[in-house]
């Protein structure tokens, strides 16, 4: 008969130690490869993002969000990818699962963008003012600009004005915050300032035509159609879209109309 000789109780614990500590290690290097092919998804899509190529996007940062859930940039992301494809609700439904899972002053600052969408202004403006809140965060430039816009919405414009005054001081190349502080001069009652910021946009950019709309609006309302006729003349021989130039001569017409 075969005696069965039982391990030593401390050799059977240290038998145990080991396998658990294997099970351990190849667990690790299995996360740790979830983690790698997560980023190679995720870095994929941001590239697809970047190239309006959104199929390939969605595709890419929802096997990322798969693989490993809850990730901030990842949420963000597709916050921002639902917001190009026109799904406004489901941007905010992302755009709160980031928020929620610890992202930071960029996704806050995107929010705010989204509620300015929205017009949920007095939302955007405690978006806004809590990216604002970590000065680490790169683009305050467009942080006070989605401050602003939330402002404005609230036909609070001597406020807006500061903000996109601000976001001017951090970024003086900032073409869009030039409009918008354009836009909100005029909205005001200050046609002459709307007037000159949107000439000297136009004077260094003569095909932008959210400028020269801007200048047209606010010189109809000084009663100068000859004015407004001009710059949509001269607009309608820089620019190289056919659309923009039919819109030119349109709005040239309807300016000669006016008294």
């Amino acid at each position: 008969m075969i005696i069965m000789r039982s391990r030593p109780p401390l050799l059977l614990a240290i038998a145990i130690l080991l396998t658990l500590s294997a099970c351990a290690t190849n667990n690790s290097k299995e996360v740790e490869r979830q983690h790698k092919l997560a980023s190679l998804h995720y870095q994929i899509g941001v590239d697809a993002l970047g190239k309006n190529m959104l199929p390939k996007a969605f595709e890419e940062l929802m096997e990322s969000d798969s693989m490993v859930p809850d990730q901030p940039a990842v949420l963000d992301a597709l916050g921002y990818a639902w917001l190009l494809r026109g799904d406004l609700k489901k941007s905010e439904t992302f755009y709160l699962r980031a928020l929620r899972n610890g992202a930071g002053a960029a996704t806050q600052n995107n929010y705010a963008n989204l509620l300015n969408r929205m017009q949920r202004y007095p939302e955007a403006e405690k978006a806004a003012r809590a990216s604002l809140n970590d000065p680490r965060y790169p683009n305050q430039d467009l942080a006070f600009i989605n401050l602003g816009n939330a402002l404005s919405g609230q036909k609070k414009y001597t406020a807006a004005i500061q903000a996109f005054q601000q976001a001017r001081t951090f970024n003086p190349d900032n073409t869009l915050a030039a409009l918008r502080l354009a836009d909100t001069y005029a909205l005001s009652g200050k046609p002459l300032q709307a007037q000159a910021l949107y000439e000297n946009i136009i004077s260094s950019q003569p095909q932008n035509r959210a400028a020269v709309e801007g200048l047209v609006r606010v010189l109809i309302q000084q009663h100068r159609p000859n004015a407004a006729r001009n710059a949509l003349s001269a607009f309608s021989r820089v620019t190289s879209s056919d659309t923009d130039r039919a819109w030119a001569i349109s709005t040239m017409e309807k300016a000669g109309q006016q008294p």
